[in-house]
């Protein structure tokens, strides 16, 4: 039965499979930040990153191991520890807004990564930008404008905790491109684990509060559906073309909305619905035009 499944799985079209994976993906994703809320109500964001972080660690130890003459050889130490302090940054103002924020809200700000990418590779890798894409990044903002409402009584400052996560996350995407082509992904990724972990050290133990064991159980499934969730991505694009698979992503945005009625009783605005309808149509645009750039090229 297996091999039948096996042989249908591999009869189908490259980018669907590709979609498939990547759609799996973003269920882990969404799965991932309801426990991150759900564990967050008492539990301070930076323990949960650091007890997180140490289980990524765990994860990676046998490929440090193997590794260890060489995974920590590099010339680029110092985007390294930029990349370090980065993700540490988005990760904490990401969780902040997760446990804080309605579910819906926090993940389609999150989109905004696509749309801050495109205005940091102007300024730092200096690439050309024409009037579309100009046009469309203004729209994107005013969708994320839409959701967090300036000037009325609905904006708060978790809303721009959302924001600045996904600002550093466009940063560190930007970093990747030039680390990228200088070390490979073992040594990338165990700089960033290291630092993170010692980053969280401080704040973990002075906000610290003794979780129980369930709730240990939780941060430790957070460590690893976080882990599952980078393959299972990896395996979408190694598959399929990113123009392809890149839209159903946005599959996120949906399995929040319903995690966050179903178990936290987040029924979304319309402000909400609206701006990320906004965002989702912004984002989806970059990455189409992003895709014929590069056929071009």
């Amino acid at each position: 039965m297996l091999s039948s499944l096996s042989l249908r799985w591999r009869a189908l079209p490259s980018n669907v499979r590709g979609s498939l994976w990547i759609l799996l993906g973003s269920l882990i994703g969404a799965v991932m930040g309801g426990l991150i809320k759900f564990v967050g109500q008492r539990i301070p964001v930076f323990e949960i990153l650091f007890i997180r972080q140490l289980c990524v660690i765990v994860i990676l130890s046998p490929v440090l191991v193997r590794n260890y003459n060489t995974v920590f050889n590099t010339s680029s130490l110092h985007l390294h520890v930029m990349r370090g302090m980065f993700g540490a940054i988005a990760m904490a103002a990401g969780f902040t807004a997760l446990v804080h924020m309605p579910l819906a809200e926090a993940t389609a700000i999150s989109f905004a990564k696509t749309l801050f990418t495109t205005l940091l590779a102007i300024i730092f890798l200096r690439e050309t930008v024409g009037i579309r894409r100009w046009s469309v990044t203004i729209v994107g903002f005013i969708g994320v404008l839409v959701i967090i409402r300036p000037g009325t009584e609905a904006i708060n400052a978790y809303a721009f905790l959302a924001l600045t996560s996904s600002m550093f996350v466009a940063a560190i995407m930007i970093l990747l491109r030039k680390l990228s082509q200088i070390d490979p992904a073992v040594t990338i990724m165990a700089y960033q684990s290291c630092f993170v972990t010692v980053i969280m050290v401080g704040p973990a133990l002075y906000f610290w509060v003794t979780p129980t064991w369930p709730e240990i159980a939780v941060i430790m499934l957070i460590g690893g559906i976080m882990s599952i969730m980078q393959w299972v991505h990896i395996q979408g694009m190694k598959v399929a073309e990113a123009a392809a698979v890149a839209p159903v992503e946005y599959a996120r945005l949906f399995f929040a909305t319903l995690i966050g009625i179903i178990f936290f009783s987040e029924v979304p605005t319309i402000w909400t619905l609206t701006g990320s309808g906004i965002i989702v149509g912004c984002t989806f645009y970059t990455i189409h035009r992003n895709a014929i750039r590069k056929k071009q090229s």
